[in-house]
């Protein structure tokens, strides 16, 4: 009787290492996509903050343009 008891229990205990297995190897797997998805969100950030560069520049040079439209104007006598 005592022995069942004990098989019963290692098989128990078996099948919770299983379950352990199981969750620890999805666990594994969620942490590399969180890191993929860390890795992407660093991207993006990079991107924008590219693209408000960028932005800045062509600000800069629409008002280097603006003003020297405004000279020629000017010398012109055109407004």
């Amino acid at each position: 009787m005592a022995e069942e008891i004990g098989n019963l229990i290692l098989e128990h205990l078996k099948r919770f290492q299983v379950g352990q297995a199981r969750i620890e190897r999805k666990l594994e797997e969620v942490v590399t996509r969180l890191g993929s998805l860390e890795v992407s969100v660093a991207s993006v950030r990079r991107d924008i903050v590219h693209n408000k560069e960028n932005t800045a520049t062509i600000s800069v040079c629409v008002d280097r343009l603006s003003e020297r439209i405004d000279r020629i104007e000017r010398r012109l006598e055109l407004s």
